[in-house]
């Protein structure tokens, strides 16, 4: 008895702390549009003798605990790189049990009384959602239904997402759009922002991009969102290892470069 209420004494005491870092960094510009390529589960799982599969998981449980981070900092929108149409390739058993982890968690995001209500957020799951098992499908249709209504924050899921298969599908919608128009087509960088994915689910312009596990490079998420003013940042951590102790100077650097462009 004594052990559990010091666990829960130390917890509250963490979720103090937290809660008044937060609130000071939160005194100061906060990017808009925040964007995780959530790398790394699978050298997570192995570093601690995990399946694969566990790794993943506890990827889930990482986007859960940086997503609440975020909304309580007032970021308007987090896009999470979550499965790539690549990794389709990837062993059966693997893509397997990533669908059956995605199914079971984006019922659980979309519950009564979760996180994404709590904090009145909109859940759309971009990318090419016929690619998915059935199941998978039907629990995205429930979660994205059951999300409409929230208003105060966007999550997109990208799920299976390539950027490159986004502008092609945002071009062929522009080139629809435009045969009934009986003047030569013409189509501007205006017309295919319109119709991006994020764009169609009301995302702001992506203001930092974040990948986590050490690499460094884009592997195909946001490119065109992507924009002069997007900072990169690149952390060492594992996807499942990443928490607020990695986030905070990621966010004070955005800070110090935001306040560098506004004196100069």
């Amino acid at each position: 008895m004594l052990r559990r209420g010091w666990t829960w004494l130390q917890n509250k005491i963490t979720t103090k702390a937290r809660n008044f870092v937060l609130k000071v960094l939160a005194a100061g510009p906060i990017p808009r549009h925040v964007g995780f390529v959530m790398d790394g589960n699978r050298r997570y799982a192995r570093v601690h003798h995990k399946a694969v599969w566990q790794g993943h998981s506890d990827g889930f449980v990482a986007l859960r605990r940086i997503l609440e981070v975020c909304l309580r900092l007032d970021v308007k929108c987090v896009s999470a790189f979550a499965f790539s149409i690549e990794n389709f390739k990837r062993s059966e058993d693997e893509v397997n049990a990533l669908m059956k982890i995605a199914e079971e968690k984006l019922i659980e995001l979309s519950s009564h009384g979760d996180l994404l209500e709590e904090y009145g957020v909109r859940l759309n799951i971009v990318g090419r959602k016929e690619l998915l098992p059935e199941a998978v499908q039907k629990a995205v249709a429930k979660a994205e239904e059951m999300t409409r209504h929230n208003d105060r924050a966007i999550l997109n899921l990208c799920m299976p997402y390539t950027s490159r298969d986004e502008i092609v599908t945002a071009v062929e919608s522009c080139v629809r759009n435009a045969e009934d128009m009986p003047d030569e087509i013409r189509i501007s960088e205006d017309d295919i922002d319109a119709q991006l994915m994020t764009t169609l689910g009301g995302s702001p312009p992506l203001d930092v991009l974040v990948r986590t596990s050490g690499v460094k490079r884009l592997s195909d998420f946001l490119l065109w969102q992507g924009c002069e003013n997007t900072q990169l940042q690149f952390s060492d951590s594992y996807w499942p290892d990443f928490g607020l102790l990695d986030f905070i100077p990621i966010i004070l650097d955005y800070q110090r470069k935001v306040w560098t462009r506004t004196i100069s």
